[in-house]
């Protein structure tokens, strides 16, 4: 029986099951599947910290989750249209996320009494009346794979794990998908294994098939492609991205790069993947610490290179005395810091926006250090371009904020054309700056430029240009930079104004920024910054299309704030500041502006709802202000 087929302009996917049934490569196929139709997409990772978390338990439950749509989204979905669910612990995990009258394709193996009981079901909800809101398919999953695979002699268990790529090929008929490139990765992803090989591309094509002969499915859907500009497409991950962006500033600068990292979730990514790419003159190095990776950028900045390092959580903790150290000899280095909840260990595998305030502050002495934040995955990577132009235009160390939402998270990246980036120029010197007054000259690495203050570049070699640095502070003003030890206290008070000043002498290369107002007569302003962009935009659109004005506005530059902030804040009656932490921003904003910021604040490991959070801008956009006296 043919089905019949609905049209949908967007649809909210969630695969769900063990740790170890494979719903992260699942989901990443089907994105995979999206973004060649030409869906726009956002989606949403989620897997537990431990490595083998215990089997069919909540704790061990593994998604993926994608939005895909037929125009532009902002965020993977607040509540998905279609739950996948391979055990009883991913349908009890999940179930609560979902609307009524979703769809609930689950596999029946494993709700054996024995695997209820370990969940908390006291009755099989897939043979009561608990799931009547909902439209529930009730599979065979696993023994469907078997079935198809058996004729390869795997065993019954390996068998089983291309269950995975069944519900893969069903869910891949039900939206209309193509899984041509699904089996060219595997194919590629098992070359050395022909027989897993062979398989999964059967289990793949069985669950097509599956969908397309069964009477199970009365209807199936098709989502349009969405509406681009011209160009170049892939699906890029927050990390990938941010690591293009470090590649791509390596060539703009003509500097090599080096990154010192020490494995750490969500960021080690980042060090996996700039490892790939020494043929871009990218240095890599694993190092044993963190206290370790940081020291290696530092002294590669002082040979001429761009210094990286990047981490998480309580990695950055441990760098905070090197960065003093890269402050204070103000040398160029880019400090990535992928949040997740803490403190310590915290949640390693989740996202928060909780570390601004030890960015800004988390070194002992004044130490101020430019702080930049990605708004999405595809914005890392021209984030990561602007910390490397600010750290080697103003030879300072640069904080670029990512997070674990970021980081995991993927959409379609306009692949950008790198000899129209604007270049970066190190400026290195090459020959000594200060006349001795004797017919002789010497080098002052303190001699800093009268427009931005930056000291001079040198690489250790470069003859006539030999000088010493450390972290003991230097002798000098804007005049003077022979850069000797000092202890007097004057010195010392100039010394820390001037470093002061030549991070907020960066505010005066920023564009102004740009206020999203439809109406240009909205009273209440929405203002956030990194991974809220997109939460914020859907939830401003669903209040607006409810009859409301709102603006918004979000912050790529945290150090120094741009110059035109404080103009905009005072426009409006209301300012309104979702954070995914308890109000850093906020309190920031009020103590520089004198302005009542409104905190909107999650801490829950998990990005903002857009329709959680446009009920709150509501309250606020229908505020009927107290009368004056």
């Amino acid at each position: 029986m043919a089905s019949t087929v609905t049209e949908l302009d967007r649809v909210v996917i969630r695969f769900a099951g063990d740790s170890g049934d494979g719903m992260q490569l699942t989901g990443d196929r089907f994105t995979q599947e999206a973004a060649v139709f030409g869906n726009d997409l956002s989606t949403l990772p989620n897997f537990p910290a431990e490595i083998r978390a215990p089997q069919g338990t909540i704790p061990g439950v593994s998604s993926f989750q994608l939005h895909f749509a037929n125009y532009d989204i902002l965020t993977p979905g607040d509540r998905p249209d279609v739950l996948v669910a391979m055990n009883p612990a991913a349908l009890k995990a999940n179930l609560a996320d979902l609307p009524r009258g979703a769809t609930i394709i689950v596999d029946t193996h494993d709700f054996t009494r024995r695997n209820l009981d370990k969940v908390g079901y006291d009755a099989n909800p897939l043979e009561d009346d608990s799931l009547a809101e909902f439209a529930v398919h009730a599979l065979d999953l696993t023994g469907l794979s078997v079935e198809a695979v058996k004729e390869f002699g795997l065993s019954r268990k390996d068998a089983a794990r291309s269950k995975n790529m069944f519900a893969l090929g069903l869910v891949s008929w039900l939206y209309g998908r193509d899984v041509a490139g699904s089996e060219e990765h595997l194919a590629a992803k098992f070359a050395g294994r022909p027989t897993i090989r062979d398989a999964n591309v059967a289990a793949l094509r069985a669950g097509w098939n599956f969908g397309e002969t069964t009477e199970t499915f009365a209807v199936s859907y098709v989502v349009k492609p969405a509406p681009v500009a011209a160009g170049r497409y892939r699906n890029i991950t927050g990390n990938t991205a941010l690591s293009y962006g470090l590649v791509a500033a390596g060539e703009l600068s003509g500097l090599p790069v080096l990154l010192g990292a020490y494995p750490i979730t969500p960021a080690s990514d980042i060090l996996h993947e700039l490892s790939k790419h020494k043929n871009f003159g990218i240095a890599t190095f694993q190092a044993e610490d963190e206290i370790a990776a940081i020291g290696a950028a530092v002294g590669a900045s002082f040979a001429g290179t761009l210094g990286v390092t990047a981490t998480s959580g309580p990695g950055v903790a441990l760098k905070s005395e090197a960065m003093g150290l890269a402050v204070m000899t103000e040398l160029p280095l880019v400090v990535v810091d992928v949040q997740r909840g803490g403190p310590s260990t915290g949640l390693p595998t989740k996202t928060e926006q909780s570390d601004l305030l030890q960015a800004l502050h988390g070194r002992n002495g004044e130490s101020p250090m430019p702080v930049i934040a990605a708004q999405s995955p595809t914005d890392c990577f021209a984030a990561a371009i602007e910390a490397a132009r600010i750290a080697i235009t103003y030879r300072t160390p640069v904080m670029l904020l990512s997070d674990g939402y970021l980081a995991n998270g993927s959409e379609p990246w306009a692949i950008p054309d790198v000899a129209g980036l604007p270049r970066i120029e190190p400026g290195f010197a090459t020959e000594p700056n200060h006349d001795k007054g004797d017919g002789t000259t010497d080098f002052w690495p303190y001699l800093r430029d009268v427009e931005t203050l930056a000291r001079p570049w040198a690489v250790p070699g470069t003859p006539g240009l030999e000088h010493r640095i450390g972290g003991l502070e230097k002798a000098g003003t804007v005049e003077t930079g022979h850069g000797n030890i000092s202890y007097d206290p004057d010195n010392h008070d100039r010394m820390v104004r001037l470093r002061q000043e030549k991070v907020r002498r960066i505010a005066d290369s920023l564009p102004p920024l740009e206020v999203d107002d439809p109406s240009g007569e909205a009273e209440v302003l929405v203002i956030g910054w990194g991974s809220t962009y997109g939460p914020i935009g859907a939830a401003c659109r669903r209040v607006r299309a409810a009859g409301h004005r709102v603006a918004q506005v979000h912050l790529r530059h945290l150090n120094p704030f741009p110059n035109d902030l404080g103009e905009i804040l005072r426009r409006y009656d209301r300012v309104v500041c979702p954070e995914m932490n308890l109000g850093q921003l906020s309190r920031l904003l009020r103590a520089e502006y004198l302005v009542d910021v409104r905190p909107i604040t999650t801490v829950r490991g998990l990005p903002f709802g857009a329709e959680a959070l446009s009920a709150d801008l509501l309250a606020h956009v229908t505020e009927t202000p107290e009368p004056t006296a």
